[in-house]
């Protein structure tokens, strides 16, 4: 991690020494990569936030609005595949596209590099010798027209910056698993993360999409018929939620739970109004993880819902 006093100067002052080759041109060391799908309303502050990268990929899904217009008239390179599982998805964006730089920055369309992570970026995949293959980086979540420091349980880690030949990603269904071979450090900066832009209603279909992914998740890991007790206590933080992630589905009141762990155990009432009304919409999500599996195991036994 960057840890050095005024880190935020240090890696400015650090990025204008590397940006210039000894003729004055400016050189770049890291590729960006987007996933879209449907994202007129996102990818053009997107593809502006990282104005700073010479190799940015759109990596789209068969968008039916003009998403893959935008990201071409905005110098992206585009390139489609039919959705499968999130999982798959990022696999596919990884192994089927020759990038141009061994270090990829993955993007969603609502998320935007602050200067502190852009700065942080441009340094360490310009460090000759550097032995890390990865770095995690923390995520800022907007609602309400506020950050939500609390309710959205922050920080949270996500592998986010990475040599793109030591890693893979397991299928799954959704919050892909991501594997990588090597030491992997963490940056400073942050991702923001504006994910109502496109609105209250399109945050409530993704997450009726997100839930049966998350159903289908859990059968799976209730069928699996262990808890990953010593993950719970991991180093690792990815390792610590997935495991929490296990225990949780096989808890009572999931629902109720998931309101009393944001609002208070997290202090989202700290939040405020936004804070409440974010962790509401966590339980009722939430809610529907649980039908969803009650759906599937109904399923299984031949009945309907």
């Amino acid at each position: 991690m960057l840890n050095a006093n005024n880190r935020t100067t240090h890696a400015r002052s650090r990025t204008l020494a590397i940006e210039l080759d000894g003729h004055g041109i400016k050189r770049m060391t890291a590729s960006v990569l987007i996933l879209t799908y449907n994202e007129q309303a996102n990818i053009a502050d997107c593809l502006n936030s990282v104005r700073w990268c010479d190799d940015v990929v759109v990596f789209d899904s068969y968008s039916t609005d003009a998403t893959v217009d935008i990201a071409k008239s905005l110098g992206a390179r585009v390139f489609q595949r039919r959705f499968d599982d999130y999982g798959s998805q990022r696999e596919a964006a990884r192994v089927e596209v020759d990038y141009k730089h061994p270090w990829v920055l993955a993007l969603d369309a609502d998320e935007r590099p602050d200067e502190e992570l852009v700065a942080e970026i441009k340094t360490v995949t310009s460090q000759p010798g550097n032995c890390n293959v990865g770095y995690r980086v923390r995520v800022k979540d907007f609602f309400m027209g506020r950050w939500i420091k609390h309710a959205c349980l922050y920080p949270t880690w996500h592998l986010r910056l990475f040599k793109n030949d030591v890693i893979r990603y397991a299928p799954r269904s959704v919050h892909e698993q991501v594997l990588i071979d090597g030491p992997v450090d963490k940056l400073d900066g942050h991702l923001l993360h504006h994910s109502f832009n496109k609105g209250l209603q399109s945050w409530l279909e993704k997450h009726v999409r997100y839930a049966f992914f998350e159903a289908n998740e859990n059968i799976k890991s209730l069928d699996a018929g262990r808890v990953d007790w010593s993950g719970l206590v991991a180093r690792d933080p990815v390792c610590r939620r997935r495991a929490l992630k296990g225990l949780s589905c096989r808890l009572p009141c999931r629902p109720l739970l998931r309101f009393l762990y944001g609002y208070f155990w997290r202090f989202g009432f700290l939040d405020g109004r936004a804070g409440f009304t974010y962790c509401r919409m966590m339980a009722i999500y939430e809610s529907m993880i649980v039908l969803g599996v009650r759906e599937l195991r109904r399923k299984e036994q031949g009945l309907s819902m």
